[in-house]
């Protein structure tokens, strides 16, 4: 039976960890004995993966160390505005009432 490549690359993974079934495998290796494709896929996944990334690696941590600062002191300024405002805001209310409701807080005895 005839494979199409398309799903000779969905077992290739598994054939290449050797976790596939018998049948699978000899398909496989039928289909890789006349299909240049599928050999040069396999090739490719055979290669190692680079790991040695560790200078890019440290550049993006630092990235990311900075955008947390910048946030944490956005952050840190957005509280106290609302901080501010809130406060402005009662005293405002306050005023309001002080000078326009005759509430206070200690009333005159006389």
């Amino acid at each position: 039976m005839k494979m199409s490549c398309e799903i000779i690359k969905d077992l290739l993974p598994l054939y290449l960890d050797g976790v596939c079934s018998n049948d699978s495998k000899a398909a496989v290796e039928d289909h890789l004995l006349g299909c240049d494709k599928c050999q040069a896929e396999l090739r490719a996944m055979q290669k190692p993966l680079p790991l040695d990334r560790t200078e890019q690696n440290l550049d993006e941590a630092e990235a990311v160390k900075n955008l947390s600062r910048r946030w944490k002191k956005g952050m840190n300024k957005s509280l106290l505005k609302g901080v501010l405002l809130t406060i402005a805001a009662i005293a405002a209310i306050a005023l309001v009432l002080y000078l326009f409701m005759d509430i206070r807080a200690f009333p005159n005895p006389y």
